[in-house]
């Protein structure tokens, strides 16, 4: 395998592993206001291929096991007999930044991936000559 080929795979797994946390944020923040929703975390590591480089890899998905906020809505159907509910534990500030940095991180590995394609392309056009 090419050093090109190493460096299309591991912006690759990069861009994926990104894709999939800004796929997590999406979901937290879109259950911001569902009583009860724990906020989801994703974790990365480091994956050895046979090549010897490290791609990344996703682990499990997870949840925060803080409790959500206590709301008082007596109105509300699933408020119990002091008229608070449990809402969800997602803070919208995290997720903000959470976004922010796999947005920044999927644009570097963008960048890596057609950095090294228009080396290889490069290259193959030095070749044909």
């Amino acid at each position: 395998m090419s050093a090109f080929s190493n460096a299309l795979g591991v912006s690759a797994s990069g861009l994926k592993a990104q894709a999939h946390r800004l796929r997590i944020v999406a979901e937290n923040v879109a259950n911001t206001d569902t009583p009860g929703y724990h906020r989801k975390t994703i974790a990365f590591s480091e994956e050895h291929a046979l090549s010897g480089i490290s791609n990344v890899a996703l682990e499990r998905v997870s949840l925060d096991r803080r409790d959500g906020e206590r709301i008082y809505d007596p109105g509300h159907p699933l408020a119990d007999e002091t008229g608070h509910y449990t809402g969800s534990n997602v803070d919208l500030i995290v997720e903000i930044a959470d976004a922010r940095e796999a947005q920044r991180s999927y644009e570097a590995n963008l960048k890596m991936f057609d950095q090294a394609r228009q080396m290889s392309s490069g290259l193959m056009d030095l070749l044909r000559k």
